[in-house]
């Protein structure tokens, strides 16, 4: 291999096997961001709401009486449970002290149909709920624009949550943080072991594995080449002498 071609080969063999080795790295610090929120949800203090919005915290364990709203409920789709297709039901809580949070009450079943919405049980009278309060979660990549809500009424199938644009739909002043309803609650559905994040930090970790060892087999293939081009001989020249025979 020339000298030339030689230099342009390392190069380009260093520079994919640092960018491995970038990634890799890249997923170590996902891993050890990812325990810090695990950590931080598990460890959720108790407060009031009030006090939560105050302390801006990012998880907090609240309690409230109140009563939901029960004219309208948003259907939040694209969601699995054990493999099945359905829905988180998002119902507004108006609190006896005069706030409104939106809560989620768990996952139902959600028909081939989009058309056909599942029907929603509302308890219509006061209610004592506890749950996790959060900022509410990105839902992964977004593709195409949020579902208007123009008109709220009944079950309203929404493919993204965007509290904002509630917000401003509402007369009513809205708690900017999403209420995760505790499991035991009896006004809930299925689904509600909630967690902090879908993908765990051993996940991350697997990946930076993976990414570290694909740069170690850069590395050698380009060491191995390498040397190999560099130990190849040269063409030895054979000189022929005449037969004087």
């Amino acid at each position: 291999m020339p000298f030339r071609a030689r230099v342009t080969f390392s190069l380009l063999m260093l520079s994919l096997a640092g960018l491995c080795a970038w990634l890799g790295l890249w997923q170590l610090d996902r891993m050890h961001a990812k325990q810090a929120l695990i950590d931080r949800f598990e460890d959720a203090p108790d407060m009031s709401i009030s006090r939560a919005l105050t302390d801006d915290v990012p998880f907090a364990r609240v309690r409230a009486s109140g009563h939901y709203e029960t004219d309208w409920q948003l259907l939040l789709d694209n969601k699995m449970l054990d493999g099945r297709p359905g829905v988180h039901v998002l119902h507004l809580f108006h609190t006896t002290d005069g706030q409104h949070v939106l809560v989620n009450r768990g996952w139902l079943p959600m028909a081939a149909d989009r058309r056909s919405l599942p029907a929603i049980d509302t308890p219509a009278d006061t209610q004592e709920i506890s749950g996790l309060l959060r900022l509410p979660t990105a839902d992964g990549v977004r593709l195409g624009q949020a579902d208007s809500l123009e008109s709220l009424s009944g079950p309203t199938l929404v493919t993204y949550l965007d509290l904002p644009a509630l917000a401003s739909r509402l007369d009513v002043p809205l708690v900017p943080r999403l209420l995760l309803l505790d499991a035991a609650a009896p006004s809930g559905f299925e689904g509600r072991q909630w967690q902090a994040a879908v993908m765990l930090p051993k996940q991350h970790g697997a990946y930076a594995v993976q990414w570290f060892g694909l740069a170690a087999g850069v590395l050698l293939t380009w060491l191995i080449l390498i040397f190999r081009k560099g130990r190849n001989p040269r063409p030895s020249s054979t000189r022929t002498t005449p037969d004087n025979r």
